[in-house]
């Protein structure tokens, strides 16, 4: 069976997440945050892909929610959502840093590579998002590709 596991960090847009993926007839379940560091919970539940949701936190914070780096190794495709995504970063070796400025609420992110998940839009094309999130990628991680930026 095709699912998708959504990680939720605390993104109060969690629900969301998994209604478009349900729209999308992809079957999906929400698990908090703590199952992406019980690698073989991950593993059995076999997901077609991996979503970590936003949240809160920094990956500075003390006590902050993370996940497995095993994770990265399983070969599933990750989709990380603003703090899920500075979680991967900084799981895997890219530089995360504090912005100078937080971003929340409508946000615009600019195509760079209309590849992957956007494929079917044109590179340079401007999309507006919703953000919420005080951390910034400075550097990816080695081997990843930036296919979409904000400002």
């Amino acid at each position: 069976m095709n699912r998708i596991l959504i990680l939720d960090y605390g993104s109060q847009y969690t629900q969301l997440i998994a209604r478009r993926i349900r729209e999308a007839h992809v079957y999906c379940e929400i698990h908090p945050a703590a199952k992406g560091s019980d690698v073989e919970f991950v593993r059995r539940f076999d997901a077609k892909g991996i979503v970590f949701s936003g949240g809160p936190n920094s990956v500075f914070d003390p006590g902050a929610p993370t996940a497995a780096p095993e994770l990265l190794d399983l070969g599933t495709p990750l989709l990380g959502i603003c703090y899920g995504m500075q979680l991967l970063a900084h799981l895997s070796g890219g530089a995360v840093t504090p912005s100078s400025e937080r971003e929340y609420g409508r946000a615009e992110i600019a195509i760079r590579e209309n590849a992957g998940l956007f494929a079917g839009f044109e590179t340079g094309a401007m999309i507006t998002v919703w953000a919420s999130h005080g951390d910034k990628i400075a550097a990816p991680p080695p081997g990843f590709r930036v296919t979409a930026v904000s400002a």
